[in-house]
């Protein structure tokens, strides 16, 4: 990946590295409430989803529907929020987000509806274990 590409400091703030898949780089939200994935494409000076090359936009889809399936599957969660806003933070990222019936946002957006809750660490390590067991992420 090229050398100039760095991720942006509030998503660093917010997240918890799970690894790099071929393309982007793999962070869990740390907020207890949503069990929340986010993919950051390890390219410099990206905005929107349409700034990538075609073929890199096509591997950030497989690498979307990865994740998604991985989180889905170990969260058992009942539907997938996935979306790229980029309002407060311009580089490139994706949220993909498992959702229950029974969250405290069901069925609006998570955004702004509860504060983050820190995981507690053991819990933490264990579901970004298994989501690198998922992605195959050493």
């Amino acid at each position: 990946m090229d050398s100039t590409w760095t991720l942006d400091s509030r998503l660093a703030a917010d997240t918890v590295p799970v690894g790099d898949l071929p393309l982007a780089r793999a962070l869990l939200s740390n907020d207890a409430n949503f069990p929340w994935l986010i993919l950051v494409p390890r390219r410099p000076n990206l905005v929107e989803l349409i700034d990538l090359a075609d073929g890199e936009q096509v591997q950030l889809l497989g690498e979307i529907a990865a994740a998604a399936r991985t989180l889905k599957s170990v969260t058992e969660c009942d539907k997938l929020n996935v979306a790229a806003l980029g309002n407060s933070v311009p580089q490139l990222h994706v949220h993909v987000i498992a959702r229950r019936h029974s969250d405290a946002a069901w069925p609006k957006p998570v955004w702004g509806v509860k504060a983050p809750a820190a995981y507690q660490p053991a819990v933490r390590d264990g579901l970004v274990n298994a989501i690198r067991r998922g992605l195959k992420i050493p």
